[in-house]
């Protein structure tokens, strides 16, 4: 016997089953006075359940993975000839990372590329095939050739799937600035909000998370045709150390806006943005990632609690596709301010302007 759930009821996670309320529970089942019943797809559909999607740049722990119930579409990489998997779940990230920057500093030649329409369509597939919606939220546009894929994948499932919607949405970001994003749609979806109203949501607050980052090493950014190899060698001597955030264009790229001697300069200037652009901070979750310098990040963490107020900070190993771009000892600071579009990026340094990351 099929189970009425009132249209007032769609987006609660408490219903009304036949004049008693039911709580829907995690095996696709409700509780009830009768009772468990498993629910049938369309009653699921009409319970406006979806499923969230994110490429492994949004390098989130498998913890809140987990516990917020994101699908992960990884990255691969090319590490001397060797295909290597960006993110596996339930894999040791750490040691993945710490290998991996270890390799990069060591030499090793690394490749990256974007995820394909095919990949994406096999990994909604099954969400839209059980009656779902999604939200597949992606790296910048302006990074990564990855969002383009997911628009023409969308077109396909869509057309395969009548009834199901794909919402893609440009994160704007890239690593936890990216994650930050995924987290906030899975909030909205636990509190009872559509696919269509997450997506909403994402794309008009992408521009209000605020990425700003420092490498440890120009050569990377010379590898990746960034800087020159003059301007390499003479930031080397001068110990220069360049400043990266991602900008207000669309898409949004990550790209040079000023540059400090010596890497604690740098990461107080890091700070001072962060102390200058932050809405709200001691009430937000900022997230710290890093390419295999965790002092640095723990240095950052713990000024952004004793003299910002932060309570709750993330911190992760960098994520492992821009990663490659950024180098070993790159450090990255994410937190909800001012919105980059209503500002202009000025050119602040000779290679201003030009994107710190090449797009896949």
């Amino acid at each position: 016997m099929s189970v009425y759930l009132p249209k007032q009821y769609v987006e609660c996670k408490i219903v009304q089953v036949g004049c008693v309320l039911a709580k829907i529970r995690h095996n696709d089942s409700i509780e009830c006075a009768g009772g468990f019943k498993t629910l049938t797809q369309t009653e699921l559909k009409i319970m406006n359940t979806f499923e969230i999607f994110a490429d492994s740049s949004a390098n989130l722990p498998d913890g809140l993975i987990e516990k917020h119930n994101i699908n992960i579409i990884s990255y691969t990489c090319i590490v001397n000839g060797e295909e290597r998997l960006c993110y596996v779940p339930n894999g040791d990230f750490t040691q993945t990372a710490k290998k991996f920057y270890e390799d990069l500093r060591n030499g090793a030649d690394v490749k990256t590329s974007l995820i394909d329409e095919q990949r994406i369509i096999e990994a909604v597939t099954p969400a839209m095939q059980s009656g779902r919606d999604a939200v597949f939220i992606t790296i910048s546009a302006g990074i990564s050739g990855t969002y383009n894929q997911a628009i023409e994948a969308k077109k396909t499932l869509e057309k395969q799937f009548p009834r199901c919607k794909l919402y893609v949405c440009d994160s704007a970001n890239a690593s936890l600035g990216e994650g930050l994003l995924v987290l906030k749609a899975a909030d909205l979806r636990d509190m009872g909000e559509s696919a269509e109203a997450c997506a909403k949501w994402i794309n008009t607050n992408a521009y209000k998370l605020n990425s700003y980052l420092t490498v440890g090493d120009l050569k990377f950014l010379k590898k990746g045709g960034r800087i020159s190899a003059a301007a390499a060698i003479a930031g080397t001597i001068l110990n220069i150390k360049p400043l990266i955030r991602a900008d207000g264009g669309s898409p949004a790229k990550l790209a040079f806006y000023a540059k400090e001697r010596g890497r604690k300069k740098a990461l107080t200037a890091i700070l001072e943005a962060c102390k200058t652009r932050a809405v709200n901070i001691e009430n937000q979750t900022v997230a710290i990632a890093h390419a295999d310098c965790e002092e640095d990040a723990l240095y950052l963490a713990e000024t952004l609690k004793t003299q910002y107020g932060v309570k709750d900070v993330i911190i992760e190993y960098y994520d492992l596709c821009t990663g490659s771009h950024a180098g070993p000892g790159t450090v990255a600071l994410f937190f909800m301010g001012k919105d980059r579009k209503t500002e202009t990026l000025s050119a602040q340094t000779a290679v201003a302007g030009k994107t710190a990351v090449q797009k896949n």
